[in-house]
């Protein structure tokens, strides 16, 4: 199994880790469209940070690089945009861990920050959290979306790191 995986191509890679952005955004949509559940500030950043991994994902596999620039390249893109998302579920993941008298108060809407804030102060305000992102809508086997992204995260970071680590044991012709 591992003999196969280290002849993946960037491209192989790149498919594997657009296809599971695919699925997570998938879920993400149809819990929102299909489930009713409406997405607090944390989680649209989360799906920022998935959309983002895809677009790199699409034209690494495109470009296909040979070498190891290309690669590395692509690869340290795609790992940057996944660890973002990684932080940023963790960061979810504790807020909705935090004592109810601990819970940050409730904040302005997303929509309404962004039309009246700059983006560094909209980024600082969400990721302070607020009392939106502390409530846990929806749990499966003990686990809540939030900590069912950080999961997806975290394997989705397998593509990536696959990329690099053929780059730099210099695998590619």
């Amino acid at each position: 199994m591992l003999a196969r995986l280290r002849r993946l191509s960037v491209r192989q890679w790149s498919l594997a880790g657009l296809a599971f952005c695919v699925l997570m955004m998938g879920v993400a949509l149809g819990l929102e469209h299909i489930g009713g559940l409406e997405p607090c500030p944390l989680c649209i950043f989360q799906r920022v940070a998935v959309l983002a991994a895809a677009a790199v994902f699409i034209v690494a596999a495109i470009h296909n690089p040979l070498g190891r620039l290309g690669p590395v390249v692509y690869g340290g893109l795609s790992l940057t945009a996944v660890l973002g998302g990684i932080g940023v579920a963790a960061r979810h993941v504790w807020l909705q861990s935090l004592p109810p008298d601990q819970v940050p108060s409730c904040g302005p809407g997303l929509d309404y920050m962004m039309d009246v804030l700059p983006m560094q102060d909209v980024v600082a305000m969400v990721l302070s959290g607020s009392g939106e992102c502390a409530e846990i809508d929806f749990l499966l086997l003990g686990i809540s979306l939030p900590g069912w992204t950080l999961i997806g995260f975290i394997v989705l970071a397998l593509a990536p790191l696959g990329i690099l680590y053929r780059a730099v044991r210099g695998l590619w012709p």
